[in-house]
């Protein structure tokens, strides 16, 4: 998607072990704007293909993930880092490594809201590695629930999250995908 690859390059900066840095537009400080054009443009792709749920995970990703729910009519589901004192001890679990925090965590939906009768779109705002996307696809199959694609606002390329999900028989949307990330040059595909 050209308006965001320009707006990626115009205003994302490059930090040390390969961070790309978008929170003045997408994760921190959010552009309305920007962030409407892309839930329109995942309804326009996934607008045919049977969901009945959105999912992302906590916290980067709700703002894209209610976009595409707005557009596409659907509910968003959150699946939370940690289980909290109002989330019922009926839940999915999952490990997920957090490339940018470097950190671990064990995310979590409850069985109420995740049943084996969804279909998901989930949505998350970088695809790198895959480690978030294999935890929420875990949520998923555990429910006995089926997975209908993984949008990735962006996706680093170079490190193969997309193979991970695409072994999973899952499809891969992403909506700026860079080939190459170095300090000072952002290449995309």
């Amino acid at each position: 998607m050209k308006l965001l690859e320009d707006k990626i390059l115009n205003e994302g900066k490059v930090l040390d072990g390969g961070i790309l840095k978008v929170d003045g537009f997408l994760n921190h400080r959010l552009d309305v704007a920007l962030i409407g054009e892309l839930g329109a443009d995942i309804a326009r792709e996934f607008v045919g293909c049977g969901a009945t749920l959105i999912m992302t995970v906590e916290s980067s990703g709700i703002s894209i993930a209610f976009a595409a729910g707005e557009k596409l009519r659907l509910p968003v589901l959150v699946a939370k880092k940690h289980k909290s004192l109002n989330i019922s001890d009926g839940v999915y679990t999952a490990p997920v490594f957090s490339f940018t925090h470097k950190t671990q965590n064990t995310v979590v939906v409850s069985k109420e809201y995740l049943s084996a009768g969804d279909k998901v779109l989930i949505v998350d705002d970088f695809l790198a590695s895959g480690n978030a996307a294999l935890g929420l696809l875990s949520l998923v199959e555990q429910a006995g629930a089926t997975t209908v694609g993984f949008v990735a606002a962006i996706e680093k390329e170079e490190q193969g999250g997309r193979a991970l999900i695409e072994q999973k028989g899952v499809k891969v949307y992403s909506l700026a995908r860079i080939k190459e990330l170095r300090a000072g040059e952002i290449k995309f595909n």
